[in-house]
């Protein structure tokens, strides 16, 4: 079978990017290794800029999205007792962010290929991509026990973090930055409605917190922990207690969050991690598979949609003009934003963690950090305009 893009991954940047492809009219099949019912039930982010929620409606994948999600005018930031509001549309430029888990929007990315787009291949397990000179690229894969090839003209690698698209660039041509934090979170899902109508940050000398929310009636919350925590070692009022410890507020020594059942819980590790050059010849890399970032900044699903954005628009270029120079830019576009959002995810992971090893001097410093957010309007909007998401022109 041959293809005009081979997308390697069926999550979120490779779901979003064939269903680009196919409003442009080009063709592309997925290939995804896992079954349909395990993407579809992958826990991970749940916050999308702007620019996300622009490019599921313009794809004709937003209708459950604004039907469903709940959308946010800021955060909250919880610091030494305090609280303090981060106004996203006062600071952002009338911008917002809107809460819908991935989960959902893979779900509607999913129906929508299978319905109208181009291929999409479940349990197919991709071995290697090959590069004959003058020839099309081979994808190699494994499907139900027997080995196929799929030919392409391009091949982007939306495999993640240990995919195999990102090894066929040569390893000598391959640069990678990355930093391990040395702390993790304990995440859950709980059948309890928020308390809160916007996410809150808070900076303790427990660790961090975040709460967030799924839905009016499920909460998804976080704490800071030691990295190679065992999840069982965390009975639920053990979590909850020490969520409640962790978003203390002093002049509200009775806000306590709502509890009910928990009904996932699981530990992320927290790593930065960026590989450059994101296009090698006809491979290029979007998403997860060329840069991964800390959850602080809820950049991970933004940086993967802001990817194929820019790359459909490539694409779109060369169908329509026969021009590769979108193609051409792709990595160093892409690549000012990634680290753009590296920075602002760092900032907002080492200032609002505890570290282990850091001193008493490193938390007032935190907390200083903190303060000037809270009072320096310009402080403020940095943030914000961080948060919500930079424009792709």
């Amino acid at each position: 079978m041959h293809t005009t893009v081979g997308i390697v991954g069926a999550g979120p940047a490779g779901l979003l990017l064939a269903r680009l492809l196919h409003r442009a009219g080009i063709d592309s099949m997925v290939l995804e290794a896992r079954d349909r019912e395990y993407v579809e039930q992958r826990q991970r982010a749940g916050i999308l800029e702007q620019v996300t929620v622009d490019a599921l409606r313009s794809s004709g994948a937003g209708e459950r999205m604004d039907r469903e999600g709940i959308v946010h005018h800021g955060i909250e930031l919880r610091f030494d007792g305090r609280s303090y509001r981060i106004d996203f549309p006062g600071l952002a430029d009338g911008r917002n962010v809107m809460v819908y888990a991935q989960t959902e929007m893979v779900k509607d990315l999913i129906a929508l290929q299978l319905a109208e787009g181009g291929p999409l291949v479940f349990e197919a397990e991709v071995l290697a991509v090959d590069q004959p000179d003058g020839a099309p690229l081979s994808v190699r894969y494994r499907h139900h026990g027997r080995e196929q090839v799929l030919t392409c003209d391009w091949v982007v690698g939306c495999d993640g973090f240990h995919g195999v698209v990102k090894n066929a660039i040569p390893e000598g041509l391959r640069r990678t930055y990355e930093r391990e934090y040395p702390y993790s979170w304990l995440g859950i899902l709980a059948d309890a409605p928020p308390v809160y109508d916007e996410l809150i940050y808070a900076h303790s000398d427990r660790g961090f917190a975040l709460a967030s929310m799924r839905s009016a009636t499920v909460s998804r919350l976080y704490l800071q922990v030691p990295n190679g925590t065992d999840p069982a070692d965390w009975p639920d009022d053990r979590i909850w207690d020490e969520l409640d410890r962790r978003f203390a507020l002093r002049g509200d020594p009775g806000w306590r969050l709502a509890r009910g059942p928990i009904t996932a819980k699981s530990v992320l590790p927290m790593r930065s991690h960026v590989t450059e050059p994101m296009r090698h010849d006809r491979i290029l890399l979007a998403g997860d598979a060329a840069h991964i970032v800390p959850p602080t900044g809820a950049k991970g699903l933004n940086l993967a949609a802001a990817d194929v954005i820019v790359l459909a628009r490539a694409f779109t270029q060369l169908r329509q003009t026969g021009s590769t120079d979108l193609l051409d830019a792709y990595s160093d576009t892409c690549l000012e934003r990634v680290w753009r959002a590296e920075h602002f995810s760092h900032f907002m992971t080492t200032t609002l963690h505890a570290d282990p090893a850091q001193s008493a001097f490193d938390t007032r410093l935190q907390l200083s950090q903190l303060a000037r957010i809270a009072a320096s309007p310009h402080a403020s909007a940095e943030l914000a305009q961080n948060y919500v998401g930079v424009p792709i022109v």
